[in-house]
């Protein structure tokens, strides 16, 4: 059962990495990172909303606190999928899923500041590691030629942020009720967000586009099928081990963006991502213990 758990969480990574190939595409093609998300969004809270109703009276509970950490939650989740295909535009599926996979940094200085863990050398130097990893990957030590623009960047890095907000919603919402419950409240909440933002002649238009079939894999595969496959293996097997299992989805993004997109990486590039990777995956293994 523990093999079938990662194997779930594998899978759930792989369409988030092929969702930001998708999300490429269709930005290529001139449409707005925000409407993106919210139609990838909409589509995964129908996905959501289904489920729930499958066994409303067990899923429904009544709770303040639930409503409040899953609408944080989905305060994360639109900031994330907004920040990523933005990061995406302006450099590529590569950086930009490599910088939102700091995330976990970002979750350790939240976990300082409210004194949730202990500060250790070890978890300072996880951090010099990933800033010197983001510094490779973006070309910051060259300020001649920096090779990825400042907007992808803070982008990427805004994602990483947002999706580390969304992992503090979830987890607080989840501990009181169904995952159906939280995912559904969420995605609702990225929805009406992402609706007050976005150009809604450019919304309408996605019903009459030739390009919906995009919008739907992106959405029931991005949003949807991915977010439920993540959860029920969440539940087969630790939540360290799922985080590392996770680390497929920048590499997915990359190999899609350099096969089928034609992006091109510098070794340096690819340094900087490992360094990213290897060091994350070396915190998780160590807070595993």
């Amino acid at each position: 059962m523990r093999f079938a758990g990662i194997g779930l969480v594998m899978l759930a990574a792989i369409c988030w990495g092929v969702s930001g190939g998708i999300a490429d595409i269709l930005m290529s093609k001139g449409w707005d990172p925000i409407v993106i998300s919210l139609c990838r969004g909409l589509f995964g809270f129908i996905c959501f909303f289904t489920w729930f109703l499958f066994r409303y009276r067990e899923n429904w509970i009544f709770s303040t606190r639930l409503y409040i950490w899953s609408l944080l939650a989905g305060v994360g989740i639109a900031g994330n999928f907004t920040f990523y295909f933005l990061s995406i535009q302006a450099s590529s599926i590569a950086v930009a899923a490599t910088l939102m996979y700091t995330a976990p940094v970002f979750v350790l200085l939240i976990s300082f500041l409210l004194l949730i863990e202990r500060s250790t050398w070890f978890k300072w130097g996880c951090i010099f590691g990933v800033l010197i990893g983001i510094i490779l990957l973006t070309g910051a030590y060259n300020t001649e030629s920096i090779s990825v623009s400042f907007l992808g960047t803070v982008s990427g890095l805004a994602s990483a942020l947002s999706y580390a907000l969304f992992i503090f919603g979830f987890k607080k919402a989840s501990s009181i009720g169904k995952p159906q419950v939280t995912l559904t409240i969420a995605f609702f909440t990225l929805c009406v967000i992402l609706f007050l933002f976005a150009d809604n002649n450019e919304v309408a238009a996605v019903v009459r586009s030739s390009d919906i079939w995009w919008f739907l894999v992106l959405g029931i595969l991005g949003a949807g099928i991915s977010f439920i496959l993540y959860v029920i293996g969440l539940r087969r097997t630790a939540p360290t081990t799922a985080s590392m299992v996770a680390m497929v989805e920048p590499v997915t993004a990359s190999l899609f963006g350099v096969l089928l997109i034609g992006n091109e990486l510098t070794i340096t590039q690819f340094l900087g991502m490992a360094i990213i990777l290897v060091t994350i995956t070396l915190l998780s293994v160590k807070q595993s213990y």
